[in-house]
């Protein structure tokens, strides 16, 4: 049983880097500048950052903790999630 616990997470841990290598393969092909040349240096990780940061989805929920690291609840959650979103 633990061998087979140790190969399903190596296994897992190989899949998972390979998703976001395909996110930033993707974001780095986009990185072009007006004219449709490629960019480079800082400009093409600026690019890139804002193209991985743009793909994914803020999880307020998940981030509404406290200090302690223990989830809230109530008014306190809804508060913390509001402001996470902006005051929509």
């Amino acid at each position: 049983m633990k061998k087979l616990i140790i190969a399903l997470s190596i296994a897992l841990s190989f899949a998972l880097p390979t998703y976001a290598f395909a996110d930033q393969a993707a974001c780095e092909a986009k990185a072009i500048s007006k004219d449709g040349k490629p960019l480079y240096g800082a400009a093409k990780d600026a690019s890139i950052k804002k193209c991985l940061g743009d793909a994914k989805p803020t999880d307020c929920e998940g981030k509404a903790v406290s200090k302690d690291g223990k989830p809230l609840y109530g008014a306190a959650k809804a508060a913390s999630i509001k402001k996470c979103e902006g005051g929509k």
